[in-house]
């Protein structure tokens, strides 16, 4: 046979990677459109960088327009794969400054990492994702669950790891050739089941899931056999003469089913229920029911559990301009849009190709930012619900506090922390009391003036001085420090009673926890993974991020050579073989630094945290305790504050006009037409800036008096305001009783 004959019959080769295999598991699926005189490979089409989905699912090829694949043909002609060395390369790695491009079966090849969804990214072998293995688990060996044969506990490209089930690994293969078959809506983990994470994971990690129905759903009569109902009678004694297979409807000889397996059944007559409209079950059922004894509300329990998992979150990478796209073969009608075909849908006339670089990237980026408004919108939206949730669990709390017993407290305005220490370590001090303090002055004398002795002034104070103590690091969001003085003096644990106490007693929250600190709270440090923000220490963070980007051996072994007393310390050092082991130092050494090194602090500060029962309601509701101790309290408004005042007015006083001027200044405050503003108003009024998350005890109040200016009485959180002729000298009283009553207390 000559060439000619031979190339007569050899498989057209793919238009982008110019390869004739045909091997859908590996590329997809291979057409080829005669009329087209084209012939590609689906995977090769998917993930190409400069092509968009601007068709619909019937036109061209899977929504790519012809002419579209031509352009794209055109302009990977002109670039060369770094794998292969020939031209035709129309992929390219989507990390930063990364130019390196490649065909689709060479980056297979080389162990790249291609993702099928949202923006449908590709990574070289040097910047794919990878799977960290935990610190705490060992490396050993076992069963991949799909195929059966042995696979080492080691994250790689070919090796996945669960991240469900902490001892399930898996072969790449195996868990693409099950994606293939089982579709988005049957592959899952096959040891626990879970779908949504596991789907996640495996989707970062380059394993292709197609929209459709599990191939075994498509085969014709497969299920045929379950359309059979059971029909025999299993009782001990069957008293029907013609057998226990005989059924007679609507008699004492039908057959009924066990109402939980339904693969047991016995004749009415053969049993002791008295109707077919009475359940029963077999021997077997009641037997597991009877040893499970409530495993309805543990089933229950765990169900609402699962629901609570937060997906592993991704960082987001810059969006590449292509289009997310669906599956051949799907079942569904729907494709998932991108910003720019949005954009298409949406436009009167022209497309996207035909507009300036810069007109593109204006118009591609405006849907991105209204829908990170609604995003925003919608996350404020949430942390007000799960605010309103620790406000009620904590006045739950506060029904403990006996409101016969008080507490009282001496504390020294200049000395906050040392007469709160005092007072908080005495003996008839306890937390189930009610409290009631006193401020007193540099020379030891009590502050008589109402303006003065509120507590939650004496809480705002006392949490603004932890913010800014030696106990805690970091900038806005904070995690323990290690300070060797107070751990001998017992203080993390006399800080962690403090905030306790406030939260319950109508204080304000610190608002300055970090993530990590919070979630060591709840889940314990164990399971919680710290990150570099979370280093206070610039030196320390410094050497994480040079070990963390060193790009070859040399560089790293050099880096672990000049912070080598460092890593003696933390007990991190260790001999580097391969690149890949910087990601498990980085994370030991964040571990150490962040969680293991405060270890004793963490214990007592957790300890004090369990007064009056709060840190047990922070473990059973995370979510409600995170909006107030790691997020800042939500910003004031005027109509805020106007709501939560109450206004009264003595007889003969016209409230119309009072409310008038009341309201009129809140609005001025807010929109800055004041030297005072809306916090001071309310730190004038009951000495805190914020609203408690308990809210106020009394509640707000402002009254009109025939006084000359405005008084802030504290201990009843109440504004007693001047009535005035004109709301000049209204606002002019206000700036002017603010500004000077702050003064004086800074001062």
């Amino acid at each position: 046979m000559n060439e000619n004959t031979l190339c007569h019959f050899q498989s057209p080769a793919c238009v982008l990677c110019q390869r004739t295999d045909d091997c859908p598991e590996k590329y997809g699926e291979k057409r080829t459109y005669k009329e087209y005189n084209l012939t590609i490979h689906y995977y090769c089409l998917l993930m190409s960088s400069g092509i968009w989905q601007r068709g619909e699912e019937d036109e061209g090829v899977y929504g790519f327009l012809i002419k579209d694949i031509r352009k794209e043909v055109n302009r990977a002609a002109k670039l060369k794969c770094n794998i292969c060395k020939k031209k035709g390369a129309s992929i390219g790695c989507v990390a930063p400054k990364c130019k390196r491009s490649y065909h689709f079966p060479c980056g297979v090849q080389r162990e790249c990492i291609f993702q099928f969804m949202e923006q449908f990214g590709s990574y070289c072998w040097e910047h794919r994702p990878v799977q960290k293995l935990p610190s705490d688990e060992s490396r050993g060996s076992s069963q991949c669950t799909i195929c059966l044969e042995f696979v080492e506990h080691f994250p790689m490209y070919n090796i996945l790891k669960s991240p469900c089930c902490k001892n399930a690994w898996f072969h790449r293969d195996c868990l693409q050739y099950q994606a293939l078959s089982a579709g988005v809506f049957f592959f899952r983990c096959t040891v626990c089941n879970n779908k949504d994470k596991f789907q996640n994971e495996m989707l970062r990690m380059g394993i292709h899931i197609p929209e459709k129905d599990a191939s075994w759903e498509l085969e014709e009569n497969a299920y045929q056999d379950l359309l059979q109902r059971y029909q025999h009678c299993d009782a001990r004694r069957c008293l029907c003469r013609k057998g226990r297979d005989y059924h007679k409807p609507d008699s004492k000889w039908e057959i009924k089913c066990c109402q939980c397996c339904g693969s047991r059944g016995t004749h009415l007559a053969c049993s002791p229920i008295e109707s077919w409209e009475e359940n029963w079950e077999c021997i077997e059922c009641r037997s597991i029911f009877a040893k499970s004894g409530n495993y309805q509300n543990q089933k229950k329990r765990s169900l609402a559990t699962s629901e609570k998992i937060d997906v592993t979150g991704r960082l987001l990478e810059e969006p590449s301009p292509k289009c997310p796209r669906q599956s051949p073969g799907s079942q569904h009608s729907f494709l998932l849009r991108s910003p720019k075909m949005l954009y298409k849908e949406s436009s009167c006339s022209g497309t996207l190709l035909d507009l300036p670089a810069s007109n593109k990237m204006v118009m591609s980026i405006s849907p991105l930012i209204n829908s990170s408004s609604r995003n925003l919108s919608l996350r404020r939206m949430q942390l007000r619900i799960q605010k309103r949730e620790a406000s009620n669990i904590l006045r739950e709390l506060k029904l403990q506090v006996n409101n016969t017993k008080t507490t009282r407290l001496n504390i020294n305005r200049d000395n906050i922390w040392s007469s709160a220490l005092k007072g908080f370590r005495g003996r008839n001090f306890n937390p189930a009391n009610t409290m009631e303090v006193k401020f007193t002055n540099c020379k030891g004398r009590v502050e008589t003036d109402i303006f003065h002795g509120s507590k939650h002034e004496f809480f705002r104070l006392l949490m603004l001085h932890l913010q800014n103590s030696s106990l805690f690091e970091g900038s806005s969001s904070k995690n323990l420090s290690l300070d060797s003085q107070a751990i001998k003096e017992n203080l993390y644990y006399e800080a962690g009673k403090m905030i306790a106490v406030s939260l319950v007693h109508g204080g304000v929250p610190p608002s300055f926890f970090s993530k990590t600190l919070f979630n060591c709270l709840v889940y314990g440090p164990e399971n919680v993974k710290p990150t570099v923000e979370d280093v206070a220490d610039f030196d320390v963070a410094q050497t994480i991020k040079m070990i963390k980007s060193s790009r070859t051996l040399a560089s790293l072994k050099s880096t672990i050579s000049d912070c080598y007393e460092y890593l003696t310390i933390a007990g991190c050092l260790r001999p580097m073989t391969t690149l890949c082991d910087k990601d498990m130092l980085v994370n030991d050494l964040l571990i150490y630094h962040v969680i293991k090194r405060v270890h004793s602090p963490f214990e007592s500060f957790r300890q004090g945290l369990k007064t009056l029962g709060v840190l047990e309601k922070l473990q059973m509701h995370p979510d409600a305790f995170s909006s107030i101790l790691c997020h800042k309290p939500e910003r004031l408004s005027a109509r805020i504050l106007g709501d939560l005042f109450t206004i009264h007015c003595l007889s003969g006083v016209n409230k119309v006009k009072g409310v008038d001027f009341w309201m009129g200044y809140l609005q001025d405050v807010e929109g800055d037409e004041s030297a005072a503003t809306l916090e001071d108003i309310l730190v004038f009024a009951t000495g805190t800036s914020s609203i408690p998350p308990i809210g106020f005890e009394p509640d707000p109040s402002v009254k009109f008096l025939p006084i000359k200016y405005p008084v802030g009485n504290r201990q009843l959180n109440c504004l007693e305001l001047p009535i005035t002729k004109t709301y000049e000298q209204f606002k002019n009283k206000m700036d002017f009783a603010i500004s000077s009553a702050l003064r004086l207390e800074v001062e």
